[in-house]
């Protein structure tokens, strides 16, 4: 079955579900109505640490939630991935940790997860392991107090996504934080064609006053494709294979939320992942190609939708404001970075009603975006407004 048959198909099921989420979002939070603005508060990439026992940001969390919290406008608050940084190790009793501090959030929090806390968890800085060439096998990084593997099922990035989905996904269509936001989960909708996308029970999408939300679940990095499982030769056939079904789900989840959104009563669309598509990070433009897929995917939706369309990520942890999709498109954010990532990192693509904005993470204060629909509205693109969208970026000093 192809992607567009797969997402008419489903599209029935879907209508019969966001409708209902759309009425209960509406009625959630501080203002009412299906034309009222509402207000989300976005964050990613923490709480962050430079080593496996730094817990400042940790520590932290509780205070910023609480001033999260506070602010009377929000009524949502997404994190685009990343619980966690590339030098702590990946580990269940850390996992639950940052759940039962969500727990105190009192607004519904949607999470798509980020690398650190399953792709990347082979990576020895993860406490995974390093693959000897001598031996054909692993070194996993004990714990020299035990002598055991310090990671979760040493590091397997398959067994640590399933650990996350337990952790912070334990029933389709549930959310974390208050858990009052109802949303329909890509393991929700039963496909003949593709039975394993009720694996992705982490891939959600809702509606509220007029727009689209939608998660999908693509990490930072390289898509999990480009950089072998401990540092082996080549990518083993585990890891290509979990690259290629979770991408394709992907892609079939887009279509699904893509068809729903041009049936009508849908005036823009939110779609939040992990990864920075465009952060080449130091590398060649090649360690994106996994992400190719995804990036025509958001293009060719975007341009047939015709009507703004809004990028949340974290991963490369700088905050921005651009459009990827128009070569020469303003750009506004911190430290330098509107001159990092040659726009050349995908094929050329000219869609002027897309917009990116990369969350600021990793750093101590923590810092959310307040993220505000204003259904009807069209702002111009400017540093902090895109369509209905405007927004500010917030620290707890």
């Amino acid at each position: 079955m192809t992607r567009r048959l797969y997402a008419a198909a489903t599209l029935a099921l879907a209508m019969s579900t966001v409708p209902t989420t759309a009425a209960e979002a509406a009625g959630h939070g501080h203002t009412h109505g299906a034309r009222a603005p509402f207000t989300l508060a976005v964050y990613g990439d923490a709480p962050y640490g430079t080593s496996p026992t730094d817990t400042a940001e940790f520590q932290a969390t509780p205070a910023f939630i609480a001033h999260v919290n506070a602010d009377p406008d929000v009524s949502t608050v997404i994190h685009v991935g990343d619980i966690h940084s590339g030098k702590q190790y990946c580990t269940a009793a850390y996992d639950r940790s940052i759940a039962a501090l969500w727990k105190t959030f009192a607004d519904p929090l949607v999470y798509t997860p980020g690398d650190n806390e399953w792709a990347d968890c082979h990576k020895p800085g993860e406490g995974g392991g390093k693959y000897d060439p001598a031996t054909g096998q692993v070194d996993p990084v004990l714990d020299p107090a035990t002598g055991q593997p310090v990671d979760y099922a040493s590091g397997n990035p398959v067994a640590n996504l399933d650990l996350v989905r337990r952790t912070f996904f334990p029933a389709p269509g549930r959310t974390l934080g208050s858990g009052t936001l109802r949303v329909l989960s890509q393991a929700q909708l039963p496909n003949r064609a593709h039975p394993e996308d009720a694996e992705y029970v982490e891939n959600v999408l809702w509606v509220k006053n007029g727009t689209l939300f939608v998660t999908i679940n693509v990490p930072g990095g390289s898509n999990n494709d480009a950089d072998p499982w401990y540092g082996a030769p080549t990518a083993s056939q585990a890891q290509l294979d979990e690259a290629a079904r979770r991408t394709a789900a992907d892609l079939r989840w887009l279509d699904t939320a893509f068809a729903f959104a041009r049936t009508g009563g849908i005036s823009s669309v939110v779609v939040s992942t992990q990864a920075d598509m465009w952060d080449v990070d130091g590398k060649t433009a090649a360690h994106l190609a996994g992400y190719e897929p995804i990036v025509a995917s958001l293009a060719s939706h975007t341009t047939a939708f015709g009507k703004p369309v809004l990028l949340l990520v974290g991963d490369s942890h700088v905050y921005r404001s651009d459009n990827p999709l128009t070569q020469g498109a303003p750009c506004t954010g911190d430290e330098g970075v509107c001159a990092h990532d040659a726009w050349t990192s995908h094929p050329a693509y000219d869609v002027p009603n897309f917009h990116r904005i990369v969350v600021h993470g990793s750093t101590v204060p923590l810092e959310w975006l307040k993220l505000t629909a204003t259904p009807g509205a069209h702002h111009p693109t400017t540093d902090t407004s895109f369509g209905p969208f405007t927004w500010t970026r917030i620290t707890r000093s």
